[in-house]
């Protein structure tokens, strides 16, 4: 019998794909995960516009190469469908709704940021943040790091680097990645042992972790992003100690709390968490600055679906790219999980917000309610808490 998974059950045209995910990225709330859920109950189970082997395939490709989960499960969902053209306006239609909404949302934080109740709304949304991130960072190691010991010695010193320099050091992502694929599948020539002399010269060929020279703020803000869109790894939550490195530490254009706030905004809108780039982008230089922000964010993740997706098909389970990956996404997971010690040193300010945070974390564990409903309820005990 042939595998009927292989085919689509169902035919659509590209206007009603796109309709699907504008409406996806206008009310997908819940993170990657519910978002790749989804989209297999809507396309896959419910309408068969995919096909069960198409849907594995992008989910798996997600999963490997850097960008978050469900921007690139979508985008390879449109290339399947319609090809580059598919692809690109998939990306389009599913970013920007939630695109639009921080765009709102950050012009009236610039308009009313400085008033009482504006403040008071972040104080408990800042630290029901904290809840959701903690949690998230466990569910990501749960899923990623597995069993295997290289990998959770790859997460703790990720995790401690991290917490310890406040930024993430990109070459050790690639590092992390050559490690893992040397223990767990070795190529060939690596197993000569005269070929190790090479190893000293991997270091030369990792990006530094630095923008280049900026010949203006808006040119360092695209750049930066883009660096920021080439190394998340499975969670859009992966970007957040990235950020936090480069536009508190390095640039100063936010201070620890706008920055929290930002990612506040971002766990408040459907779609992906990265969005949070636009509301940064704002901050720094208006709604041009949103917009390079975005492009920059999103133009890896673009490329790292549409590039690789012919190759892909072919090669997709070589177990020097999986062995490589796994190492890399473990050290992504570290540097979250260190991430969470860096923020919550600026969300967590007294016994209050200690408190909305872990009540935050335990609701999210036993009761599991919409994240957005968390935030919203957090905001409004804000507003009875705060005291300036």
């Amino acid at each position: 019998m042939p595998n009927t998974s292989d085919k689509p059950r169902g035919r659509s045209s590209l206007w009603q794909l796109l309709f699907y995910f504008l409406q996806l990225g206008t009310t997908g709330f819940g993170g990657p995960i519910a978002l790749a859920e989804y989209m297999e109950r809507d396309l896959v189970e419910a309408r068969g516009w995919i096909s069960k082997t198409d849907y594995v395939q992008g989910l798996a490709l997600a999963e490997l190469a850097p960008g978050p989960l469900a921007a690139q499960l979508a985008i390879y969902l449109g290339y399947t469908h319609s090809g580059v053209l598919g692809a690109t306006l998939v990306a389009i239609t599913f970013v920007l709704p939630s695109f639009l909404m921080v765009i709102a949302l950050a012009a009236a934080y610039v308009r009313f940021g400085g008033l009482p109740w504006v403040q008071a709304v972040f104080y408990g949304i800042g630290a029901a943040v904290m809840g959701i991130i903690a949690r998230s960072a466990y569910k990501l190691t749960k899923r990623t790091v597995g069993k295997k010991p290289l990998l959770w010695v790859i997460f703790t010193v990720m995790a401690v680097v991290t917490a310890v320099t406040r930024s993430e050091i990109v070459w050790l992502f690639i590092l992390c990645g050559v490690v893992s694929l040397a223990v767990y599948a070795p190529p060939q020539w690596l197993r000569n042992v005269r070929s190790l002399m090479v190893w000293p010269w991997l270091g030369l060929l990792a990006p530094q972790g630095q923008p280049p020279a900026s010949t203006g703020t808006l040119w360092t803000i695209v750049t930066f992003f883009a660096k920021a869109g080439a190394f998340v790894f499975g969670s859009g939550l992966a970007i957040v100690p990235f950020l936090y490195g480069g536009v508190v530490r390095d640039f100063h254009w936010l201070n620890e709390r706008q920055f929290l706030d930002a990612v506040a905004v971002a766990m408040i809108t459907p779609g992906p968490v990265v969005i949070t780039a636009g509301f940064i982008g704002y901050l720094v230089a208006g709604l041009a600055g949103a917009c390079l922000a975005a492009f920059g964010v999103f133009f890896p993740v673009y490329l790292f679906v549409i590039l690789p997706a012919p190759w892909y098909k072919r090669h997709g389970r070589n177990p020097q790219l999986v062995a490589f990956v796994e190492g890399v996404t473990a050290a992504a997971v570290g540097a979250i999980t260190g991430a969470v010690y860096i923020l919550a040193q600026g969300a967590i300010r007294d016994v209050s917000t200690a408190l909305i945070a872990l009540g935050s974390l335990l609701i999210l564990i036993y009761v599991k309610i919409p994240e957005p409903m968390l935030v919203g309820i957090a905001g409004i005990i804000g507003l009875f808490l705060y005291r300036g």
